[in-house]
């Protein structure tokens, strides 16, 4: 058994029970992990509150410098890290080697922002007496890091460097799927030297040690990411507690394609943006609106794009021209999307690619795309994580920007052309919290991250990112007559 890491020492935990963690691509159990309970949770709480103490009181540049030895850790480690995850989340080396890679340009951004933390200071005007105001900016204390299993890494990174820099602790719930890596990842933070009890890894499913981390007395930051519908049930057990909470929910976004865009690099963007990790994005080309100028010539070259993508065994190189793709990573998450698609074509879609699920061990399904399927169809108003884009013809931006926000979500979008007035509308017209221009989706670190509508709220990357793992505090001084 791997065991959790509380207080910086392994554990089997309270119960004795073990978890299964399977390899997406072949249906065989890796390893198993303990079944968490609320007395684990409990112990790793505590742990991270006695820790808080010194934590918050280490100089902002030694918890820098120890970030950044646990980052040297990592860069170390990166090919077994790499190997690692590919078993457990099914993606090929290629993207598991790019999740590190954005994971450890992240935690170096974070230890980089870490002493450009400042309050402020000012003279107070006041009919009373002469004062001067300080606003500090303080660390809040135990932050529950609950992260999915379609990026472990990355999604990690978002939330354990800002909150560690800021001086909090953090206790990781990672999904019960893939907690391999990151229960690797807290062992070099220990090697690193960050205190025992500044980062704890708590193993089990998120109904059970889930809903004990969010509702603990003593956690009051809540770093959430996962889909709308299990935000939902977390905001409603953090909310009778007043607990500051990021929410980077599910997503269906729009991508729009002109008239004058350059039709190979939106071909190629489309794909990557829709296909990399198998589909399995909340940050994700989801719903592709093509102008009618150009939809034949950019289906012809998407089709023959998306055709190369393989299927297969994430370890192994596809040979070229093809492109691996791995499998998805539950059986339960494959028969979704294969009901979503059967409802698109049912609803009037032409299945232009792929469709099937491959005979054989592992849960693969070939990249599908499928033509103008009913606006009311599951693809139109659901979030599809999985390797299925829906196309619809448009005549004009006027109806792409009313198509795009006819939605629940609001994530990311995106739009393809070299027409300012069409950048500036969707920009300033279509309801997603991140867009991009002639580009793949892609989450920079440097830049705020987060959704808007029933995507979620509050910012993660960036500046912003930091501020979220700080309190303002004001503090007033008189008596200076």
């Amino acid at each position: 058994m791997v065991e959790m890491l509380i207080a910086g020492e392994r554990t089997a935990g309270e119960a004795g029970e073990a978890i299964p963690v399977v390899d997406p691509a072949t249906g065989q159990t890796l390893a198993e992990v303990p079944r968490g309970t609320v007395q684990d949770v409990d112990r790793a709480v505590n742990s991270a509150h006695e820790a808080f103490a010194d934590w918050q009181r280490t100089d902002a540049e030694d918890r820098a410098n120890l970030l950044r030895k646990a980052i040297a850790l990592i860069e170390r480690d990166r090919k077994a890290l790499t190997e690692s995850l590919v078993h457990e989340q099914g993606k090929p080396v290629t993207e598991a080697a790019g999740e590190i890679h954005h994971l450890l340009h992240g935690l170096n951004y974070y230890a980089d922002l870490a002493t450009k933390v400042r309050g402020t200071h000012q003279a107070l005007p006041s009919a009373l007496s002469k004062a001067y105001g300080m606003v500090l900016r303080r660390p809040m204390g135990v932050v529950a890091a609950i992260v999915p299993n379609n990026f472990p890494l990355t999604l990690l990174g978002t939330k354990l460097g800002p909150a560690l820099m800021a001086g909090n602790t953090v206790v990781v719930k990672p999904a019960a799927t893939t907690p391999l890596t990151t229960l690797k990842i807290a062992e070099l933070l220990l090697e690193a030297e960050i205190p025992p009890g500044v980062v704890n890894v708590v193993t089990g499913r998120g109904s059970e040690v889930g809903d004990a981390l969010v509702t603990h007395d003593k956690v009051r930051r809540v770093a959430f990411t996962g889909s709308t519908a299990v935000g939902r049930h977390i905001m409603g057990l953090a909310a009778p507690k007043l607990k500051r909470m990021t929410m980077e929910l599910g997503g269906s976004d729009p991508v729009i394609v002109a008239p004058d865009a350059n039709i190979k690099a939106a071909a190629r963007g489309i794909a990557i943006g829709r296909f990399w990790n198998c589909g399995q994005m909340c940050l994700g080309g989801k719903r592709l609106y093509v102008f009618e100028e150009v939809y034949d010539e950019l289906m012809e070259q998407l089709v023959r794009t998306v055709g190369k993508y393989e299927p297969g065994l994430g370890w192994e190189k596809a040979e070229k021209p093809a492109i691996r793709v791995g499998p998805l990573h539950t059986s339960s998450g494959r028969d979704e999307i294969l009901e979503q698609l059967q409802d698109a074509l049912d609803t009037g879609g032409e299945l232009l690619l792929g469709g099937e699920a491959p005979d054989g061990d592992g849960y693969f399904m070939q990249p599908t795309i499928v033509a103008d399927p009913a606006t009311d169809s599951r693809v139109a108003r659901e979030e599809t994580f999985g390797p299925v884009l829906p196309v619809w013809k448009v005549s004009d931006l006027d109806e792409a920007i009313q198509l795009s926000n006819d939605s629940e979500y609001g994530l990311g979008a995106s739009v393809w052309t070299n027409d300012i007035r069409v950048i500036n509308r969707v920009a300033n017209e279509v309801e997603a919290g991140m867009k991009w221009v002639n580009q793949f989706h892609y989450g920079y670190d440097e830049l705020p991250f987060g959704g808007v509508k029933q995507s979620g709220y509050g910012k993660e990357h960036g500046q912003e990112g930091l501020d979220y793992y700080l309190e303002d505090i004001s503090v007033v001084i008189g008596g200076l007559e």
